[in-house]
Parts: C-alpha cells; structure tokens; sequence
C-alpha cells in the first residue's frame, strides 16, 4: 500500500500569524495511521512522521501500541512507554488497538517526540524529547481486506498556534456529515485523507467512516468543525497579504481592484459568520435550566426580534403535561398547544387571537401539518390572502388574517432523537427582508438545538413526575391515631437531581393494641435505592405482622437483604410501642439513636441502645432494649440526612434534634415543623429526610379488664356474663350483644382446643372496642367454607361477618385471637 500523497490536513479557524512547519496556511497536518490485524502498522502517512517523529520505513511493520499515543506509564522508559495519557483519558486508543472495541472511539493524549519537533524524520535513540497534544480519531474497520483500525490525529497545540482556540477547548468527537452544509462535498473529498489504495477498498473504508460518524473538531458545547482537507475558510495569512497589497495598490495613486477591497471576506462568508455568531449568542441563551416553563421561553425569546419578529412555541399536549407519548408520525388529531408567543407588536395585540395556552389540531393542507409530518422546515416567503384564509379558518371566531396576511413565515420543526416534540411558527413584518434559504438553515440549526434543550427539559419532568409518583407510592399514608398513641410524620426528598432515595417510615397495628414504629435509610439514591427501600418496607410489615420480636425482626431482614444481594445496605430503627404496659421495646441496626421528649419535666435525650450492623452486612447479632415510658411522652426517630451536615460532626447535628424536639408545639405537626426549621437552616440538602413522631399517650387501667378461666365447657357462659357486665360499666350496652356472642365463639374454640387449663379474655377500650382470648394451643386457626351439614366451623365466619377486624397470632407457647368492633358516637 503505498502512502499516498500528502493532502491529509484538517481546516482550523482562521488566526495566527503563521502555518504549522511543512504545512500550508490555514491547515494542519492530519496523521493517517492503518493498523492490521496482526496490530501491526501497514499505512503511515507524512502526517504521522511529521506527528509522532518516526520515519515511514522505520513504523510500517512495527506493532502499533509502539507508536501511537495510548495509554502508558513513565515517559523516560521509552519504546510503547514513551506516550502517557492525557488528563481524565479513557484508554479508548489502547482498547481500540487491542481489538476490544467495535464502536469508534476519540480521545487526547500526551506524548513525547524525538528532539527536534514534530517535523522529526527518524526516531533517535537517546536524543532529547518534547511533549506534544495529540488529539485521535480511531475506526474499527470490517471487511475483506487486511485493514483493522484506521487512526487519524492531529497535533492540539498546532491547532491553538493556527486558530488561536485554548487548547483545552478543542475536543475529538463524531457527527453525521449531513449535519455540515455541504454534506456532499464532505463526503466526496473524504477519500483526500485516506490513504492510497484500490477504488474498491478505499470506498469501502469512506463508506464505514461515514457510517461510524464523521471526525470533527468541537472547540465549544456548539461549535463543531469537521475534519476535511480544506474546508476553504479564509486564512488570516491571506487577508493581511490581501491587505498590504491593498495598501501599495493605494500608495501608488491606482485604483484598488474590488477584491482587494473586500479583504478576502466575501459577502457570503459574512453572512455565514453572522449566522454563527447568531446561533452561538442563542445556543448559550437556551438551556439555563430543566425546568420546561423556563426552557420554553427562553427559545421563544431569543430569536425576537433579531431573526423574527413574532415567534409562536407551539409542543405535543404529552410534552406539556411531562408525559411519555408513542413516537410515530403526527397526525391530524395530534393536539398542539400553544405554549409562548414572542412579538415586537405593540403590547396585547396577539393575546386575545391566540392566547397561550390553547390546544388545537392542524389539518392536512396547513404548512405547519406539512412540518410537523415531514419534519423539515417550511418557508412561505409572503402570507398571500388565499393561504392567509386557509389559516385563519383554524380559529374560528377570531380574524387573525390582518396579524398574518403580507408577512413572511418559516415554520420549523422542534426534534429531538427523530421525534417531533413541536414547532415554531417564525413570522417578519413586510417591511422586513423574506425569509430565504439560508434563513430555512438557520431556523432549522436553531430548531434542532432548541428542541434538545426542550427534550431534556421534557425528560427531566417527566423523570421527575415518575420519582414523585414512585416515592409516594411507596411511603405510607400513616393514620395520625393509633391504639394508644397519635402519630406525624415528614418525608423531604434532597437535591431534585437525586430525588427519589431510600428514606422511609411507616408504623404497623399489632395484636394487643400494639403499634411497630419505623424508620429506615438504604444507602445510597436514585430508583434502585427506591426499589430496595419498598422491598425492605414490604419485609417489615409482613415480619411485624407476625408479631416477631423487634431483634428477631432485624435479624430475618438482614437475612433477606443477604439473599436479595450485597449490593446494598441500609440502617433501620424498629420500636413496639404497648400503651397498656407504657414500654417501649426497640432493637437498632446501624441507625442514628431516636429522642424521647419526657412528658413531666420537658427533658429530652438520646436513647442509648444498643447499636447492631447496618441490614446487609450479615452474620452479626442484634440485641433489643426495653424502654419505660410514661402518658405524654413523644418519641422522635429519623434519618442521618436531618441531622448530617457536611463538615460538621454528626454530635452536633444530634444536639440539635435533641433541643428542638423539646421545644412546645400547639400540635404534633407543629412540632415536626418546628424539627424541621431548625435542622434545615444551610439549604442544598443533598440526602433525603425521614421524621416520624409518636405521642405516647398510653391506655388507662380503668379501659382494661382481664379474665381467666378453666378450660371447661361451662366457662363460656361466665364470659358471656362478665363481657356485658363490662361493657355496661364502660356504658357501652349497645354492643354488648354482638361482643357477647363473638367473645362466646372464641372462648368455646378455646375451651376445645386449648391444651392447659386456663384461658384469658382481655377487654380494651380505646379509638375501638378490642377483645382478646389467649391459650396454650399454638395452632392457628383458619377461615373455611362450610357446607350446609357441616357441624364446625361457623364460629370464625360469625366472627369475620361482625367484627370490624379480626385476627391471629403466635404467642409464646399459645396464640391470641382477637376481633374489634367499632365504637358507638358519643
């Protein structure tokens, strides 16, 4: 293969005084590396000698990661070592090489040349080296032939001398070469900087180039050249000879010739430069933020009035609302709303005509259907009256035709990733010049970058409206009262970038008018910490259901957590509250202590328990403390976020807590609010927040009675009695026969099953009637169907029927049954 001539050069923008060594003004050279799939280099163009310093006859053969800058250790080493990565640099090149890639790959990387500079001929072992920026290009090549990888690079720092950019500005990257006006051209003088070779393999290596995405150099967000051998963007070089010979022209008394005059900027090449310009000033204008209201009208104001002198947003009604939509073509049941209109008209002319807000289809015969299907930009140099009707006729009741007709209109597609999201509806006075092709590409390039900027808006509402949804579907909706105690609870997401997290409390009703009270914190955020916290939720209130003591409880979620994976962790706080013992009976794992505010003096203070494993560590044991409390006490758990501040120690964010959760309030949440304020002073939370709050107000012993008897048939009766003498005392009569006749089903089945000989009937009153029988019997009983000759069974149907619930679980050697019935107004 032979190396071809020396045309590969890429443009850069015209700055500097003088060209790179051995290249012509205005270009520089572009190495032009083919690999084979041995990894040796079989292709090594006179840009890659003058780059990497090595002469053709001493790098065609050679393994390539010898020559080209991947990534490497200490440059004094020499051979494949004498290249080190650039800052922050993927070794893409290295992989790319390797055969590890299928996709191209673009990167910078630092490397040393032999002394003497980048014009080097030959490497000289032991002679002096200097470092030069490369930026790379790298095509993993299929195919017949032998060829593997093609490489092009290109020296950054010849790029800074020649265009005057900052170094660290300019960036390798990929495009489609029908982004570039003159697709074509691009894509016909390609082949100029590949290397020589049949017609047949070099089409075939152009072809997967433009396939793969053309090199292009990006010297900012939105400024993107591509890498051609001469992109014919006037020289600085050329404009100051044009200039000097201008001035001798002029010195000798002649006439200066009109290309002289214009200093080598035709008229063309302005109007292009002040489109750039106006695409620039627009594109840094846009996308300030993800918020949709304000990404709306930030593009609408900022084409009016320089391009347009009335600009109307119209988007998909699915965009508006932050909603996902089925892509496809629109049609002409598509709803579009107006969402802005940007006019240098006097002020409430086009409110009352088209108000913002509105929602309409387009049929088939408008220019704004042809755009919306097609995708492209339309242009109507003049609104004439016939086309002026057709659309006014899309309004009904209001003449827009004096707004429209004589105007000139460009209607252009808002698209992101080949979906129509809207469209722009650009109209000019008709004093004002037309809009004419080049106005169409450049209301096309500005359509494109505001529909990305809206997309992502788009996106990022949506994605937001899904975490909300997800949060809150996956928080409980807490009862404010449960037996024995009143409940408030907080939830505060952290920075909208990372708002669904894995905080979470709930509270759970237990036999014996019980209450679970939790709160936990997976590690970490985003939605795969979301799913785990519901997963770990779901485990809690199943296991507490069960009735498992609170260390028993943790031990079996850290077992789950070790079956679902070691991906992640969590802390949780479990606490059983019982009102009728006034105790607390709570086990840790690895979370932050819980307050308990006393009710009597005001003092408040940090539980000391003991402190287990976070869940997810495995094999370490959890311990439970039992805790006394009194009437009016308020217990406070939350999660680290509330009491975490960056830089400071944890104790004093503790502190805190302590004093505020001491502090009076009217009410249960004017105490969470008052929690709140004082730990959220700083702003910027980054994590997510849990604050739960229980009141613990306990049940009196005059609301409790308590029974035993003998497990004997004659001992239903004795419960009946007993049941309405209570309950007549409570005055409570008018349940007294549904709760004598439940109580006498489940002292019977207990009386028949039971194993011992005492059983015990407990009456509580609180928000509900709840009534309790105990026996020595573990064996649970179920709900079945019974037929109409069946002789047991009916009891517990009788039970499930009139009772407001009902209920089983295990205790100790025995079991409890239990139903409630709701409480008569008072």
């Amino acid at each position: 293969m032979d190396h071809g001539a020396d045309t590969d050069a890429v443009p850069v923008p015209p700055a500097g005084d003088e060209a790179a060594e051995h290249a012509a003004p205005g270009r520089i050279p572009l190495a032009v590396v083919v690999v084979d799939r041995e990894g040796l280099v079989s292709h090594w163009s006179r840009g890659a000698r003058r780059l990497f310093g090595t002469a053709r006859q001493d790098a065609v053969g050679r393994p390539a990661v010898d020559l080209l800058p991947v990534s490497g250790a200490l440059p004094e080493t020499g051979g494949r070592d004498a290249y080190t990565a650039y800052d922050g640099l993927d070794p893409g090149l290295e992989a790319s090489l390797d055969g590890r890639l299928s996709y191209p790959a673009a990167g910078r990387a630092r490397l040393f040349v032999p002394e003497g500079g980048r014009s080097a001929t030959e490497t000289r072992p032991g002679a002096g080296r200097d470092r030069a920026d490369v930026l790379w290009w790298a095509y993993p090549l299929v195919g017949p032939g032998p060829e593997r990888l093609l490489v092009l690079a290109a020296d950054a720092d010849a790029l800074h001398q020649e265009g005057g950019a900052a170094v660290e500005s300019i960036a390798p990257g990929f495009a489609l070469h029908t982004e570039f006006p003159g697709a074509e051209e691009l894509a016909r003088r390609l082949p100029e900087i590949m290397p020589s070779m049949s017609v047949g393999e070099s089409a075939r290596i152009v072809a997967q180039v433009l396939e793969l995405g053309y090199p292009v150099l990006e010297f900012s967000r939105h400024d993107r050249v591509p890498v051609t051998p001469d992109w014919g963007v006037p020289r600085r070089a050329e404009r100051r000879a044009r200039r000097a010979e201008a001035a001798r022209v002029a010195a000798s008394g002649r006439p200066v010739p009109e290309d002289l005059l214009h200093d080598g900027e035709d008229l063309e090449y302005v109007a292009v430069r002040e489109r750039l310009e106006f695409l620039n000033e627009v594109s840094g204008r846009i996308g300030t933020s993800l918020d949709l209201a304000q990404t709306i009208t930030e593009v609408s104001r900022a084409v009016v009035p320089r391009f347009t002198d009335v600009a109307g947003t119209y988007l998909r009604e699915q965009v508006v609302a932050g909603e996902g939509f089925a892509e496809g073509v629109p049609d002409t049941t598509t709803m579009w709303h107006r969402v802005a209109v940007e006019h240098t008209d006097e002020p409430g002319r086009w409110d009352d005509v088209v108000p913002v807000g509105e929602a309409m289809p387009f049929p088939a015969h408008t220019p704004f259907f042809q755009c919306m299907t097609t995708g492209e930009p339309v242009l109507v140099p003049r609104i004439g009256e016939e086309l002026g009707h057709a659309i006014a006729a899309q309004f009904e009741k209001r003449d827009i035709r004096p707004l429209i007709t004589g105007r000139s209109m460009l209607v252009v597609p808002l698209k992101a990733r080949h979906v129509v999201l809207g469209f722009m509806i650009l109209l000019r006075h008709p004093e004002r010049a037309e809009f004419n092709d080049m106005d169409r590409v450049t209301g096309a390039e500005l359509a494109a970058r505001a529909g990305l900027v809206l997309d992502n808006a788009r996106m990022y509402t949506y994605q937001e409206s899904v975490a909300e949804t997800l949060q809150d579907s996956m928080l409980p909706h807490i009862a404010p009262h449960m037996a024995g105690c009143d409940i408030a609870t907080r939830y505060l997401p952290g920075t909208l970038l990372g708002r669904v997290g894995g905080d979470w409390f709930d509270s759970v009703k237990l036999p014996g008018a019980r209450t679970a009270l939790v709160v936990g914190d997976v590690m970490g955020h985003g939605l795969n910490s979301a799913a785990m916290m519901g997963q770990l939720r779901t485990a809690v209130q199943t296991m507490a259901a069960l009735d498992l003591p609170p260390a028993q409880l943790l031990r079996n979620l850290d077992d789950l957590a070790q079956r679902l994976g070691d991906t992640y962790l969590a802390t949780c706080l479990y606490a059983v509250y019982d009102p009728i013992a006034s105790e607390l009976h709570i086990a840790n794992a690895g979370h932050i202590p819980p307050v308990l505010v006393r009710a009597v003096d005001g003092r408040s203070e940090l539980l000391e328990l003991p402190t287990g494993a976070p869940i997810g560590v495995g094999g370490v044991p959890f311990e439970s403390a039992r805790v006394p409390v009194a009437p009016g006490d308020r217990l406070v758990m939350c999660t680290d976020g509330l009491v975490e501040v960056r830089g400071e120690d944890i104790g004093v964010g503790l502190a805190t807590l302590c004093e505020s959760a001491a502090h009076p309030a009217a009410s249960m949440d004017d105490a969470c609010d008052t929690i709140i304020r004082a730990l959220n002073t700083c702003g910027g939370r980054k994590d997510d927040v849990a604050l739960l709050m229980a009141r613990l107000n306990g049940i009196a012993p005059r609301d409790v009675a308590v029974w035993g008897f003998a497990a004997e048939p004659a001992e239903a009766g004795r419960a009946r009695a007993v049941v309405r003498e209570q309950l007549h005392e409570w005055r409570l009569d008018g349940l007294a026969d549904h709760v004598e006749l439940l109580a006498d089903e489940l002292v019977t089945n207990a009386v028949r099953h039971a194993r011992g000989r005492r059983i015990q009937l407990r009456l509580v009153r609180g928000d509900t009637l709840l009534c309790e029988v105990d026996d020595d019997d573990p064996t649970l009983p179920t709900l079945l169907g019974v037929g109409a000759d069946d002789e047991f069974g009916r009891g517990l149907r009788v039970v499930s029927t009139l009772a407001r619930e009902w209920g089983t679980t295990r205790t100790g050697p025995g079991k409890t049954v239990w139903f409630e019935l709701t409480l008569p107004r008072r």
